[in-house]
């Protein structure tokens, strides 16, 4: 096991990491959705005991992404927060301010319901249902879009995952990254999130992440 995959997409090469992001290397493009940040803290509020260092240990990780990757631009396909705005959301400004040099795109979610000016203060580029680049498309959720056969599509929002049988009749649900021919689904980078178990087809691919390596599945 590796805590990486390549998998090639139309004569391009995206790299899969166990830390749930996906880098588009011709591009110089970093990849990944469903951040909800903030959604602890939101918990919080409603009275609901939630540890405190959730987003802090997520926006570590991306750093080390950042650090590995030296991306020239972000793309999250969407739900980059959870909620209305809350304490957490100012370390994430803080935290970014250390990446101005980053061009980080946000296609928004349903989660994403920040006022405009938010995202202008802290230029980050919003974008409605999608993101074209060439022949690829970034949306958060495949129901908004209309498939068009001559693309193909990123997208992220029901948290994938895929069920492997373990001893006896106990299973484990593993998140994924889950590749079909016009489209992959991107598993939440976010950690504290849940999963929605998919059931993959013949001759479509699933990367799924165990600890912090990530195997082929089919």
């Amino acid at each position: 096991m590796s805590p990486i995959l390549s998998h090639s997409l139309l004569n391009n090469t995206f790299i899969a990491n166990a830390d749930a992001t996906l880098f588009w290397e011709d591009q110089k493009i970093l990849i990944l959705s469903d951040l909800h940040l903030g959604k602890s803290g939101h918990f919080r509020k409603e009275g609901i005991a939630i540890p405190q260092n959730v987003l802090q240990q997520d926006l570590f990780r991306l750093s080390h992404q950042i650090q590995i990757y030296n991306p020239k631009k972000i793309i999250i396909v969407g739900d980059l927060f959870h909620s209305k705005s809350n304490k957490e959301h100012n370390l994430f400004v803080r935290w970014l301010k250390n990446y101005e040099h980053i061009d980080i795109h946000l296609v928004l979610g349903n989660h994403d319901i920040l006022q405009n000016q938010f995202y202008t203060e802290n230029q980050i580029t919003t974008h409605k249902i999608y993101l074209e680049i060439g022949t690829f498309i970034f949306t958060h959720d495949m129901y908004e879009v209309t498939l068009n056969p001559d693309k193909y599509y990123f997208s992220g929002h029901i948290h994938p995952s895929i069920a492997i049988k373990g001893v006896g009749r106990q299973f484990v649900k593993l998140p994924c990254f889950y590749f079909t021919k016009q489209y992959a689904v991107l598993p939440a980078f976010g950690k504290f999130t849940g999963t929605y178990n998919i059931v993959p087809k013949k001759n479509e691919t699933v990367l799924a992440i165990v600890k912090n390596q990530i195997i082929k599945i089919q």
